[in-house]
């Protein structure tokens, strides 16, 4: 179908809406949340984008996978208003986060690493203070863990006291390896339960490699949200030297 733009260059929104895969609804929604710079009117009321519009669409559709939505309009918003400088900060906090993010996994994977072959387990588990011996921590250490959801021990029906089998050592122990990391507890709880839900240490190796790749995933879409980005301020740059004669 042919466009029906009111002057050469300028694109009617499902143009624009057509050329990037979305509905005519979702680049209004795009200008009126900031995303875009605002369009420009024909006498008769419809929107008109310009080649800059399509441009800022194409930065922030790259921004979405390395940043997030909130992030990427949060980046679009600033640099529609030319505020870079916080556009900036936010990319740099992503960043950041992303940093974190691969330092958390290469603390699980030191973590593993560190997890020599435990001792011969006891029969029906081993109590909390054996434990807490074989760790190097007291016991109200151990109970605090459990306190936090890290560790679950069940108890003895006769006594009440605390037993630890199999699967309870090893979140015992994989969490004082995270602890001598450095993590926070509230760190720790989200890869404890990655760990049973993966069934063990040795599965983990999978859920672990695939996070391996999301993260390289998030970096390289990083890498092209930059580009692009790099591209639409370009052109406002353009854009404003021409307003003022520059």
């Amino acid at each position: 179908m042919a466009r029906n733009p009111q002057n050469a260059g300028r694109l009617r929104p499902v143009d624009l809406a057509r050329a990037h895969g979305l509905s005519t609804q979702a680049v209004r929604n795009y200008e009126e949340a900031g995303i875009l710079p605002p369009a420009d009117r024909t006498a008769h009321g419809y929107r008109t984008y310009l080649p800059l519009h399509a441009a800022a669409l194409r930065a922030f559709l790259a921004l979405l996978p390395g940043h997030g939505h909130p992030t990427a309009a949060s980046i679009m918003r600033a640099v529609n208003r030319g505020a870079t400088d916080e556009a900036f900060r936010h990319i740099d906090e992503s960043h950041v986060q992303l940093l974190d993010d691969r330092r958390t996994l290469h603390a699980v994977e030191e973590a593993l690493r560190a997890l020599e072959p435990a001792p011969g387990s006891e029969p029906g588990g081993i109590f909390i203070g054996p434990l807490a011996d074989r760790l190097g921590v007291r016991p109200a250490t151990l109970r605090k863990w459990e306190r936090a959801g890290l560790v679950r021990p069940h108890r003895e029906p006769r006594t009440g006291y605390r037993v630890y089998d199999d699967a309870a050592v090893r979140d015992a122990r994989l969490v004082h390896q995270l602890r001598r990391g450095g993590h926070l507890l509230e760190q720790i709880a989200p890869l404890i339960t990655q760990v049973r839900a993966a069934g063990g240490l040795e599965p983990l190796e999978g859920a672990l490699a695939d996070w391996r790749r999301r993260l390289s995933g998030r970096a390289r879409a990083m890498l092209n949200g930059a580009a692009e980005l790099e591209a639409y301020l370009r052109l406002t740059q353009a854009a404003a030297d021409g307003a003022t004669g520059d």
